[in-house]
């Protein structure tokens, strides 16, 4: 690990903005901070959004500048890159944009029923090939741990310039009845001007770069049914 690495992770443990909790050690354990979010980390009971694998935080601190009445929370496992927007959001003051250091997994144990509002999912890894299919953030395994925490009709949305990830999370979506909201497999020729949407992150500007076009879908999740997959919507 590179001194570097070392410096931006000893760094993060001392931003009030960053939790760190230990829970990987002890899965399903709920924390202290679940149900608690609005009451004891923003002070307010202002609507909570997240966005889970937010590397460097580019659209969790985006979002919490352009929406001061929201509260944010980037989501990751990797600290290091991590720091990066906890540390901005420390500079810039800016108090409704928080960072919660762990496994997208294990998300249920730091959010109550019907605590979040609404979720981003930016450029997460699309685990290509079929095979892998159960490990993409919009997997019917994941979006059924959503429900239990988003508020019914909650939107989620999704950017990612990997075409297989965005048609395989449309095609959940419609599999399921879910309302979809928005989608695009080329994001700014069809929605140009849209301030929220042009927040881009670290990694967006490198595929945009290199000529890929951005893809976006936005759904509504609900509770009344189980999200499930073209196999047990078969088989079922």
């Amino acid at each position: 690990m590179g001194k570097h690495k070392l410096a931006r992770w000893a760094e993060l443990g001392t931003f009030s903005n960053v939790i760190q909790p230990e829970i990987e050690e002890h899965p399903g354990t709920d924390h202290p901070v679940k149900g608690n979010w609005n009451n004891e980390i923003f002070h307010n009971s202002n609507p909570i959004i997240l966005e889970l694998g937010c590397g460097k935080g580019e659209y969790t601190v985006g979002l919490a500048r352009r929406f001061p009445q929201n509260n944010f929370i980037g989501i990751d496992i990797k600290g290091a890159r991590m720091w990066r927007g906890a540390k901005t959001a420390d500079e810039k003051k800016i108090p409704n944009a928080v960072f919660l250091r762990t496994r997208i997994e294990f998300i249920n144990s730091f959010f109550a029923v019907d605590e979040v509002d609404e979720i981003w999912i930016t450029f997460p890894d699309p685990h290509p090939a079929k095979r892998n299919s159960n490990k993409r953030l919009s997997c019917p395994w994941f979006l059924n741990n959503y429900r239990n925490f988003l508020k019914n009709g909650g939107i989620i949305h999704l950017k990612t310039d990997n075409p297989e990830l965005y048609n395989y999370s449309k095609h959940v979506a419609e599999l399921n009845e879910l309302q979809i909201v928005a989608a695009t497999n080329d994001l700014y020729n069809e929605f140009t001007g849209d301030d929220i949407l042009s927040i881009r992150t670290h990694y967006e500007t490198i595929f945009l770069n290199e000529g890929k076009q951005i893809c976006y879908l936005a759904f509504r999740l609900g509770k009344d049914k189980t999200i499930v997959d073209e196999r047990t919507k078969t088989t079922g």
